[in-house]
């Protein structure tokens, strides 16, 4: 047995003060958690990153961080029936010590706030344990636990395994160009990467479906509403359409994933899906409408053509639009990807790290996929195949609805767990990099 030095043993001891620095500390995370909830980052249209990133950059600078803002060009994210509108800034914050790099990536849009929140969506609101916000859970939470846990490893001196480089990334909401694509295919990632956008559960990702949204504008002509037979409304004319992909969403709930499903699933399989998401036309009672627009959202699994599905949609709709001898535009507005199994070698040591965060025993981990997608089948259609998954995400927690909220139990669990995979004095015998040199 290796002799404990006196050198380990202090080194351990700093990150045992750290650890336990975490919980008296979190009321900083929960403070900067309030800054992020405050700043609109919504997608549509995501025209807050710029304001996002000033305020990241500010919390950073005291940790050492020197960040850098990568812009996604105007011409791969512009659509022209989409909201999306504002620049779209990326942040890449790196403390370089000359240790390897390890990317914790988050997203920084939401969802656009919900209308019926009780509380103000845009002011953190703490109600005992539970911290209310938009963006709360997904995934600005994840944020302020991660500088919970860098802010306590500069205070106590821990020595790092890894030098932590923070991917702030956009469009992740289903934009048509996600920023963490654009990093990865411009070749800016380095390392692993730890993905923020899953759950405060012990999960092993196995994967999630890939999803893609389509802009359907149909297009009449506009009469005065006295006058019958002057017009084509767009609306009413629509209606078989709407009728044909409600029986299209039936058959595409037939067709089932070989992905592990989740365990609130009970056994049953996942299913692509197929969603009328939003539907506008008109705007006053004396006019025949002259444009009714559809936002469908299509999911599908790993093992499905994404060139089959979308296919499948853009035949039904040019053929009933031609039926009802409306015109037709159909626009890919956003799309994400499936990614297929992203297990690798860190996966043990991240186990690990959640196991002390949140207490799990190593019985409770299960692999399993998802039918939520993820930008990250762009990162390793660029190449890169392992990701550890973790987040603040649970059943019950409001994720893209009112009220979406986490804890501060999570937030200080998720930064014990981030702070201990990133030290050099946690876990010795699960440090890949260390295995390599050693051969």
């Amino acid at each position: 047995m290796t002799p404990v030095t006196e050198r380990d043993a202090s080194a351990k001891a700093r990150l045992d003060a750290a650890l336990a620095s975490i919980e008296p500390d979190v009321a900083s995370a929960i403070d900067d958690l309030a800054q992020m909830v405050a700043v609109d980052t919504s997608f549509p249209p995501g025209d807050g990153y710029a304001t996002f990133a000033d305020l990241m950059e500010r919390l950073l600078q005291p940790l050492g961080f020197a960040a850098r803002r990568v812009a996604v060009p105007e011409a791969l994210w512009r659509t022209k029936s989409g909201r999306a509108h504002g620049e779209r800034v990326n942040l890449i914050a790196r403390a370089a010590n000359g240790c390897p790099v390890c990317g914790l990536y988050f997203h920084t849009d939401t969802v656009p706030a919900a209308s019926d929140w009780r509380r103000p969506p845009f002011s953190l609101t703490r109600d005992g344990n539970e911290l209310y916000g938009l963006g709360a859970a997904d995934m600005k939470g994840s944020i302020a636990a991660a500088l919970l846990a860098l802010r306590a490893a500069r205070k106590h001196g821990v020595r790092l395994a890894y030098d932590p480089m923070l991917l702030l990334c956009t469009d992740e909401e289903g934009g048509l160009y996600p920023g963490i694509r654009y990093l990865a295919e411009q070749g800016m990632l380095e390392g692993h990467i730890l993905n923020f956008n899953g759950g405060a559960v012990p999960r092993i990702w196995a994967g999630c479906f890939g999803s893609f949204n389509l802009s359907i504008r149909l297009h009449g002509r506009a009469a005065h509403a006295g006058d019958l037979g002057q017009g084509v409304n767009a609306v009413e004319a629509a209606l078989p359409l709407m009728n044909a992909l409600a029986d299209l969403k039936a058959r595409v709930a037939e067709r089932r994933s070989a992905l592990p499903p989740p365990p609130h699933l009970e056994g049953r399989p996942l299913a692509a899906s197929l969603t009328i998401a939003a539907a506008h036309g008109g705007s006053s009672g004396s006019a025949v409408p002259a444009l009714f627009e559809l936002l469908v959202n299509r999911r599908y699994p790993p093992d499905e053509s994404f060139e089959a599905a979308l296919a499948e949609i853009e035949e039904l709709v040019n053929r009933k639009a031609r039926e009802a001898g409306l015109c037709c535009d159909i626009e890919l507005v956003g799309h994400l990807a499936p990614v297929s199994d992203p297990t690798g070698p860190h996966w043990p040591r991240w186990q690990a790290a959640l196991s002390l965060g949140f207490g799990y025993a190593a019985a409770e981990f299960s692999a399993w996929g998802s039918s939520t997608a993820s930008d990250f089948g762009w990162v390793q259609k660029a190449g890169m195949q392992e990701f550890l998954l973790g987040g603040l995400g649970r059943p019950g927690r409001n994720v893209h609805a009112a009220e979406e909220h986490t804890t501060v139990t999570d937030l200080v669990a998720l930064a014990k767990s981030i702070l201990a995979y990133l030290a050099a004095d946690f876990c010795h015998n699960i440090l890949p990099e260390a295995d390599r040199s050693a051969t």
